[in-house]
């Protein structure tokens, strides 16, 4: 269940950025109207705002989750077929369509991570976000890697139409789980599924920290990421050995770390997990400054993507995992709503002076730099899951 929702997830992201901006492009729009249709991804991070609807109300079918979801999935799906008919020379229309397209994945994500708490034990969370990442990514290689693809071959009308047809497995899932158990104290007032979730969670020992290390913990893996292109591109990888090694190769990697960081956490548990992968994404990073002392090799290219990707993967699994073991099972898709809104502000706040930094520090220093980054989001863990926890049972 949770790999199919994952790639029902997956499958809108980049039909708004990767395939629409190619669209437009082949079309002959401006590079400034262009580089303005990422605005349409606004509702990702705003999320958190529509969110305690989902909380407070429920259908007449399905129960609160699945009555929800397939109703959002269902717009979803007329969303993406109506932005393949907007015309792209109009902009105004595209932005529209691609707007209700973005605001209707940004729901469905409320409500499959909702979905995932409430039907998953806590012992399970791990393994579940590692599959639901692993389905998150598939759709996102299908939308973008196919869908330009199929557009040498068909319109960018007909890729749009094909991939809303590619909702239905999604659609069939809901249709099939099993509704999660209605929690107690379900919220009775829009008021009380707004103010409470806030108010409950900010009750607890060490809420402002265990915020402060959502923001810090892949800041350095993030940062770095940002770069990477233009790093490969100024050391001498062509674009084909860039697509081959870092986006196919790495791609599988990655499938992998998410794979291994879920089974591993069945043994260690979530917090474990934290220190374990926090520490494997850091000298991961490490390697990108090595990789910039050695020069052009693409022995060495494939050993760092192998090993970032994969320990990026366990990373992302445990600290999906991490953020939903915290969300109260009565405020389920406002709290993680808010949380995995928080996540996304330092990857466009911190990512944005990465360009001058490389370019003053150099490469090497850089990385070097992004490595250091990580240790405030370790030393943070340290708040709420102290290193002893290695001698006592998993948490």
């Amino acid at each position: 269940m949770a790999l199919l929702m994952g790639f029902s997830c997956g499958l809108p992201l980049l039909l708004t950025i990767t395939v629409l901006q190619a669209w437009m492009k082949d079309a002959g729009v401006d590079l400034t109207v262009i580089g303005l249709m990422a605005l349409v991804g606004l509702p990702y991070t705003l999320k958190f705002l529509w969110a305690p609807l989902f909380d407070r109300y429920r259908l007449p079918f399905l129960g609160r989750r699945r009555g929800w979801l397939l109703c959002v999935q269902a717009a979803l799906m007329l969303a993406i077929a109506g932005l393949g008919l907007a015309d792209p020379e109009v902009p105004w229309m595209v932005a529209l369509a691609a707007l209700l397209v973005t605001f209707c994945s940004a729901s469905q994500d409320i409500l499959v991570d909702a979905y995932r708490r409430e039907d998953l034990p806590d012992a399970e969370l791990g393994l579940g976000s590692s599959l639901y990442i692993n389905g998150y990514r598939v759709g996102m290689l299908l939308a973008s890697g196919g869908g330009l693809i199929l557009a040498d071959h068909v319109s960018f009308a007909c890729v749009y139409l094909i991939m809303a047809a590619c909702m239905l497995p999604g659609m069939l899932t809901t249709l099939l789980a099993p509704e999660p158990e209605l929690a107690a104290g379900m919220p009775a007032t829009l008021r009380a599924a707004v103010i409470d979730p806030l108010i409950e969670y900010f009750s607890r020992r060490d809420a402002v920290w265990v915020l402060a290390f959502i923001l810090f913990y892949k800041l350095g893996d993030t940062m770095a990421s940002a770069m990477t292109t233009p790093f490969y591109l100024d050391i001498g990888f062509s674009k084909t050995e860039i697509g081959a090694v870092v986006k196919l190769f790495g791609f599988w990697a990655t499938i992998g770390g998410s794979l291994a960081g879920g089974v591993l956490m069945l043994r260690l548990g979530i917090n474990r997990s934290l220190w374990l992968f926090g520490v494997l994404q850091a000298l991961s990073t490490a390697g990108f400054a090595v990789l910039a002392r050695i020069g052009y090799s693409l022995a060495a290219l494939s050993a760092v993507i192998a090993f970032e990707n994969f320990s990026g993967g366990m990373g992302t699994a445990a600290y999906a995992a991490f953020m939903a073991s915290i969300t109260n099972k009565r405020f389920t898709a406002t709290q993680y709503a808010l949380l995995s809104s928080l996540m996304g502000v330092p990857r466009v706040l911190a990512s944005a002076p990465t360009g001058w930094m490389g370019k003053t520090m150099g490469w090497e220093g850089f990385f070097i730099f992004c490595t250091l980054v990580a240790l405030p989001g370790l030393l943070l863990l340290q708040k709420f899951a102290p290193l002893a926890i290695f001698r006592s049972k998993p948490v």
